[in-house]
This record gives structure tokens, C-alpha cells and sequence, in this order.
């Protein structure tokens, strides 16, 4: 019985502990996923605050509604996936208690067998008989022994099965506290499939309202592309302007770097994925390439760069060390600044006011302005990256938030 205990208790501690520590390690992801989606959710809710006081219908307002229920739908996710390993817990926990119980049944048989014999051992002979009954001293000493082993093992019996109670009482308080948590994350998770119920109604209720401004959002689109398609160009023939003043004249599509040149541009280059925001918060409104608009699905939209969302006279921050080769205006982009890092180019589109002048060396998360808000309540840049004369993804080269 000795060896079997030991198995058991082994078996319980690390079955146990082992899938706490797992569990205990989703969780701390899943309440991490929580806490973000939650600050995601609230920053929506700053910005679709900004859009819903000009009390009409904008896509500035349906895509920071588009961001919070994205933000709500992960929230409720994780608040399942939560729930499902308070679930497989509380399995574990009743499979650990089940077998305990089990064994403890059969201890305390075993137990009582063995008081059972002493008892009728001690009815018929005195322990002191018992051993002065030995026909050799040999006998006697290990009569001995045995009586010394037997008391052992019979104290060692009462010592475990008071254990085995312990860790019962542990397990089952256990249980109800995690059935509290469940409980309290249930209540959450209704709570959260309500206001998702909502925001998807208000989603639904924006489109129908974009709808009947059909001919207003579709002229806005197309003012769009005329200004997407000017700053194409004004960049494109910057770029070209200075490839060729690199390259002394000489036609060619790539720039001439100078080492210090080279050494910024690889640099630059290094920090793929790593860059700085363009702003302190906000979130990508749309995407780089072609795809559909968010309401009228027949009409494409082509995007050299991404769109950030943000809030009212938020900063605009360079993305890294360079120097300003452009300050523009441009109709329906507003200020434009391009800073060059080598043979790479960040612009920033849609901006108020601008803090920097050409020529001007600038540090990574330097001011360049503030966020231009367009008549909608709308706060929003424009943010590109070239790499020679090609556009590249930007989402490719921020850090991931």
C-alpha cells in the first residue's frame, strides 16, 4: 500500500499541477488577448465618437464601427475559448477528485482490516506473550520487528488517509472557485454578444443610410481617385528627379547610394516589421491594393498606401531617421511630407499643419504635423512606402500591434 500511495499522490500533483500551469498559461494569453481587444473597443469608441456628432452617415463612421465589432467579435472569442478551458478544469479536476475518492475508500477498508486484526490478535495473546512465546531469540527479535513494522505501517495508514482528505477539501474548493469564475464569465459573455448584437444592427442601419447617399459617397470616391492619382505622380516624378540626380544624369531606375546613403537605406531595410506607427493610436481604415468599397461591392478601390484612422490633431510621426524631400499640398490630400531613408521613401498624406521644411533631417517619431479632419468629423492619413520606384505594402514594415 506504501508504493501504491505514493503512485497515487505522484499521479495526483503532477496531473494536477501540470494542467493548471497549461491552463494557467492560456488563460494569461486569452486575458491578454481580452485586455487588448478592450483598449481596441474603447479606442473605436473615441473615434466613431468624433464621426457620429456630424449626425449623418460617413464612411469615416461605418469603418470605425467596422474596427469595434471586429474588436468585440475577437473579445467574445477569447471569452469562449476562456470558458472552454474553465470547462476541461473543472473535468480534471472532478476525474482527480472521483479517483481520490476511490482510493480513499479502499484505504480506509484496508485500515480497518488491519485494526481488525490487531484486535482479535490482542484478544488472544498479549503482545508480551506474543514474543516471549518465541521458541529461539531469533524468532523473539523478529517477533519483534514485525510488531515494530505492523505499528508503523498502521500509523503510516491513519497519516495517509488524513492526507488523502486534505487533498480532497483542497480539490473540491478548488472546483468552487472555478465555477465562480465561470459563472461570472458567463454573465460577461452575454453581456458581450448583446453589444455585439448592437453594433452589428447600427452596421446594418449606416449602410442603409450610405445607401440613400449613393450619388454624394460615389462623388467622393471618385474625388478620391483623382487625388490618389495626383500624388502618385508628384511622387513618382520626385523619386525619378532624384534617381537621376543620384545617377549624375545617367537613365537608370535605382538609386546611386553614397555609404552614408547605403548605410541608412540597409538600416531601413533591417527593420522590416519593426517601424513606428505614423501615429500614437488608431487603426488601419484601408488596405494596400485594389479591392472592394465597403458599401458599393461592384466599385473597386485602389490604395498605393494604407489609410489610418486616429483622433482629432493627433500627431503624425516619422517612422524612422531620414530627410524631408517634399512638402506639398495637394487638393483632397492635403499636406503632404516625403522623407527619404536611401533608396526608400515613407509619405504622409492628409495632414493640417506641417512642422518640418525640405531638406530637414528628421529622427525616427519626430513630429512631421498634426492630422487633418475632414468636414465628416473624419481624422485620417495617408501613409505610403517606395522602395526606388516601386510601392510597397506598408502593413509589410510597422510592427504589429
Amino acid at each position: 500500500m506504501k508504493i501504491n500511495f505514493f503512485h497515487i499522490v505522484l499521479f495526483v500533483f503532477l496531473f494536477f499541477c501540470g494542467n493548471t500551469a497549461f491552463a494557467q498559461k492560456s488563460r494569461e494569453e486569452l486575458e491578454k488577448e481580452k485586455k487588448e481587444n478592450l483598449e481596441k473597443i474603447s479606442q473605436a469608441e473615441k473615434i466613431l465618437s468624433q464621426t457620429t456628432s456630424k449626425k449623418r452617415a460617413t464612411i469615416g463612421q461605418l469603418n470605425a464601427l467596422n474596427y469595434k465589432i471586429e474588436a468585440q467579435q475577437s473579445l467574445t472569442n477569447s471569452i469562449s475559448n476562456e470558458l472552454n478551458l474553465l470547462n476541461q478544469k473543472l473535468n480534471e479536476i472532478g476525474s482527480i477528485i472521483n479517483s481520490m475518492e476511490s482510493d480513499l475508500e479502499k484505504m480506509k477498508a484496508e485500515y480497518a482490516s488491519m485494526l481488525y486484526a490487531t484486535q482479535k490478535s490482542n484478544q488472544s495473546l498479549s503482545k508480551l506473550a506474543y514474543v516471549f512465546a518465541s521458541s529461539s531469540f531469533y524468532e523473539m527479535f523478529m517477533r519483534l520487528k514485525y510488531m515494530e513494522y505492523y505499528g508503523k505501517m498502521r500509523r503510516q495508514q491513519a497519516a495517509q488517509i488524513e492526507m488523502i482528505k486534505d487533498l480532497l477539501i483542497s480539490q473540491k474548493e478548488s472546483v468552487e472557485e472555478v465555477r465562480l469564475e465561470k459563472s461570472t464569465l458567463l454573465q460577461e459573455q452575454i453581456f458581450r454578444n448583446r453589444e455585439l448584437n448592437k453594433l452589428k444592427q447600427q452596421q446594418s442601419d449606416l449602410v442603409a443610410e450610405l445607401n440613400k447617399r449613393e450619388k454624394q459617397v460615389k462623388n467622393e470616391i471618385e474625388d478620391r481617385k483623382k487625388a490618389v492619382e495626383n500624388l502618385e505622380k508628384i511622387i513618382a516624378d520626385l523619386i525619378k528627379k532624384e534617381i537621376e540626380k543620384s545617377s549624375k544624369g545617367a537613365s537608370s531606375t535605382k538609386f546611386a547610394l553614397t555609404p552614408e546613403a547605403k548605410e541608412l537605406s540597409d538600416s531601413f531595410a533591417g527593420n522590416r516589421n519593426k517601424l513606428f506607427w505614423p501615429v500614437n493610436s488608431g487603426f488601419i481604415s484601408q488596405k494596400f491594393g485594389t479591392h472592394p468599397h465597403p458599401v458599393y461591392k461592384n466599385i473597386q478601390i485602389n490604395n498605393d498606401g494604407i489609410d489610418i484612422q486616429t483622433n482629432e490633431n493627433e500627431e503624425i510621426r516619422a517612422v524612422f531617421d531620414g530627410e524631408v524631400r517634399n512638402v506639398a499640398f495637394i487638393p483632397g490630400m492635403n499636406n503632404v511630407v516625403m522623407v527619404q531613408h536611401g533608396e526608400y521613401f515613407t509619405v504622409y498624406a492628409k495632414l493640417k499643419d506641417v512642422k518640418v521644411t525640405k531638406g530637414e533631417k528628421v529622427d525616427a517619431k519626430q513630429s512631421l504635423g498634426t492630422v487633418y479632419t475632414n468636414s465628416d468629423g473624419t481624422s485620417e492619413i495617408q501613409f505610403q512606402v517606395w522602395k526606388n520606384n516601386q510601392k510597397l505594402n506598408p502593413e509589410q514594415w510597422l510592427f504589429k500591434k
